[in-house]
């Protein structure tokens, strides 16, 4: 089939209209219309949105949006000094550490999502991060399979416990290593949402790398949005779906990878052999939290597409698409009859 083009913006494609709601006359309201802002934020892209007649607004709400990003990523990061997640790390074996509510939030979230997909989710993956560096330290070297092979009893989500009632987390051995990185975007979009609401924006949306969030509508309808051809030009999209009020969140092995012997080495580990997952090549989901699709999304990549869409029927409110490794299109019985394949995905290593 063909496809028209359509601006990409991250993993998600966004289609806007062209059109504005026009009035007649010098005392007619101002027109709805996009306001749009971009900054550099937890190591992506946040791209904020609106469709409003009050830009000024609009542009308010998104500096404190901005805003929010920066004080998340202050506590979370692994990269930021002082940051509650390198305190944790740096007690691991020794004691609790007393957290703030947001990372004891995120860790609690965490713990449920790695307990759905039987732990192929887990923020500990931070034991291997320093191993397979797919952060701005990306290096594009294999580790000695034998140092992997030691390091993963220290991955393991259950040496990470946490007490909600008194604020605290433990990494229970030395060398435990949280990493907020597959969980934390997806937190602070979900914060977003709450702060553009607060303020009464109702026609908005938020895209952090692969965490996206609509609300409401764009000149008169749904938010189109496109999936990402896994093998495809950054700006090619296989399937679209209108949505309004839910969040579009894909994990995918084309963002931070590199080649080697005609092999794709990629972000996204699988911590029962410790090696980058090999059964999928995207995983886009649509529920109502960001939080749990930016998770959840990286649990079903590495379960892979029979067992990641087993997950995706079972959960209530959660539907999904999945690539296989194969080029198979993986699409849930809730996304049946509203998805629009327009293309094949391309198939390619």
């Amino acid at each position: 089939m063909k496809t028209s083009a359509v601006p990409a913006i991250g993993a998600a494609i966004v289609t806007f209209a062209t059109s504005m709601l026009g009035g007649c006359g010098g005392h007619s309201r101002p027109a709805a219309h996009v306001v749009e802002r971009a900054r550099p934020a937890m190591g992506s892209e946040l791209r904020l949105t609106a469709w409003t007649a009050d830009e000024a607004a609009a542009l308010a709400a998104f500096d404190a949006v901005f805003a929010e990003f920066e004080r998340l990523d202050a506590l979370m990061s692994v990269w930021r000094p002082g940051s509650d997640v390198l305190r944790l790390n740096a007690a691991a074996g020794d004691r609790p550490v007393a957290l703030q509510p947001d990372v004891i939030e995120v860790l609690t979230i965490a713990r449920q999502v790695s307990e759905w997909t039987d732990g192929t989710f887990a923020v500990t993956f931070g034991a291997l991060s320093d191993l397979w560096r797919f952060d701005h330290d990306q290096d594009n070297t294999i580790p000695d399979p034998a140092i992997v092979r030691e390091r993963l009893p220290l991955a393991d989500y259950r040496g990470l416990e946490i007490d909600a009632r008194a604020g605290t987390a433990f990494l229970r051995r030395k060398g435990m290593r949280v990493h907020l990185g597959g969980i934390g975007k997806g937190y602070a979009v979900d914060r977003a949402v709450a702060l553009f609401r607060s303020r009464g924006l109702k026609d908005f949306m938020i895209q952090a790398g692969g965490d996206l969030y609509v609300a409401g509508v764009k000149d008169g309808r749904p938010w189109r949005l496109g999936i990402r051809d896994p093998r495809g030009p950054a700006d090619r999209s296989f399937a679209q779906l209108d949505l309004s009020d839910g969040t579009f969140s894909t994990s995918g092995d084309y963002e931070r990878f590199f080649m080697k012997d005609g092999r794709r080495y990629h972000h996204i580990l699988d911590l029962r052999v410790g090696e980058p997952a090999r059964l999928c090549r995207s995983v886009t989901l649509v529920t109502d939290r960001a939080v749990l699709a930016d998770a959840l999304a990286k649990g079903v990549f590495i379960l892979g597409p029979e067992k990641g869409m087993a997950l995706i029927e079972k959960l209530p409110g959660v539907e999904g698409v999945i690539v296989s490794a194969t080029n198979d299109v993986l699409v849930s019985s809730g996304l049946k009859g509203k998805l629009n394949v327009v293309a094949t995905p391309t198939d390619a290593p």
